[in-house]
């Protein structure tokens, strides 16, 4: 299938041959025709699938057709997400796909000044990607009224849950027009997540391309069992071993400056990114990662929810994660769009029974791997 069988409007079309896409993803596949014909979605995608394109074209093309684009009167499309990081990827991806049509968007999100995030409103926007707490505040002061939306979606609804947004989501619902189209994405699908989406939903279709919580198949999959003074020595080893980009993960903050610390120390160049980092260290730090001026960055499972980058090799997880769902999203940075990767797991012995709930999860075994210091 292409996405000129999808029925999409060639200017988006244009967009996406520009980028070099030539067929949809299956998450694709069966969101875009859905999300066309203005029905509640309730989907359920793990990282890497080409989600945000399956919301965010068929947005664009809804609204490219109305004639009240012109007058800008409200925001017409709410996208809501966790964190900054991803709110900023999606921005990225409209502005990829509505490059050749009359719609425009705007990002919003704490920790920086808001007054451009205000002219930026009172400009006027047709789409708004944010993050729940900076929405509020806004919209508590006036700045922004939600009464014209048409399309809500809410992505990366379990990450919200996660991270406590629960009471802002509720906050804001109220604050929407009845009649709309609700978009709900989500990489899992626990209960709580299923109660949300039946009081958000009206008789959605279900859209899912792989097993819930299942790990993306082309990623080779390692584990080295390991005592905890050897963390680090096998660290240093390995990527010394590679010329490669390499995301760490570690457990804690505090963890992810210790990592980053010794790897300098050691001649790796390497830049940590956790909450407690600012808004324009995080970006700064993302950007050099990207273009390959630092190759081995240490993040936490928050600040990494969101980043994208297709080619990246290696995934390490210097900790194993409390939930073993969150093994998945770490290592779904790494096998997207296409590409192959690898994610290697370094395991002490108190790790271990996380170890077997996250193999029971995935009902895959990892390979073991065998170091010796």
């Amino acid at each position: 299938m292409t996405f000129k069988e999808l029925n999409i409007i060639q200017p988006i079309l244009k967009a996406i041959e520009e980028k070099g896409y030539n067929r949809p993803t299956p998450i694709q596949q069966q969101a875009i025709p859905v999300a066309l014909s203005r029905k509640d979605i309730l989907g359920c995608a793990q990282t890497g699938t080409g989600k945000t394109a399956s919301f965010a074209i068929p947005i664009i093309q809804l609204l490219q057709a109305d004639p009240i684009i012109t007058k800008r009167k409200g925001v017409k499309a709410l996208i809501l997400t966790p964190t900054r990081e991803l709110a900023l990827q999606i921005s990225e991806c409209l502005d990829e796909y509505a490059r050749y049509t009359p719609v425009r968007h705007g990002v919003m999100f704490g920790g920086v000044n808001q007054r451009p995030q205000v002219t930026m409103l009172q400009k006027g926007i047709d789409i708004l990607v944010a993050t729940p707490g900076r929405l509020l505040d806004l919209m508590s002061q006036g700045f922004l009224s939600l009464d014209q939306v048409k399309y809500f979606v809410l992505d990366e609804a379990d990450r919200m849950l996660d991270m406590g947004f629960i009471h802002d989501i509720k906050r804001i619902l109220p604050k929407l027009p009845k009649e709309k189209q609700t978009l709900f994405f989500s990489a899992t699908m626990p209960a709580d997540i299923v109660a949300l989406s039946k009081s958000m939903l009206t008789d959605p279709v279900r859209v899912e391309v792989t097993p819930v919580a299942s790990a993306v198949d082309a990623i080779d999959q390692r584990v080295y069992f390991v005592e905890k003074p050897e963390k680090k020595k096998l660290l240093v080893s390995l990527l010394r071993e590679e010329d490669k980009s390499v995301l760490v993960f570690s457990r804690t903050k505090h963890g992810a400056d210790n990592i980053s610390r010794l790897l300098s120390k050691s001649g790796i160049r390497s830049e940590a990114i956790h909450g407690n980092k600012s808004q324009n260290h995080r970006q700064r730090v993302l950007t050099d990662f990207k273009s390959g001026k630092i190759r081995v960055m240490v993040a936490t499972d928050i600040a990494a929810r969101g980043i994208d980058i297709r080619e990246l090799e290696i995934v390490i997880n210097y900790d194993l994660p409390d939930v073993p769902e969150t093994y998945v999203h770490r290592i779904g940075r790494t096998g997207r769009a296409g590409h192959s990767g690898t994610a290697l797991t370094f395991c002490t012995p108190d790790e271990r029974p996380l170890m077997k709930d996250i193999q029971r999860l995935t009902g895959k075994k990892l390979n073991a791997e065998t170091y010796r210091a």
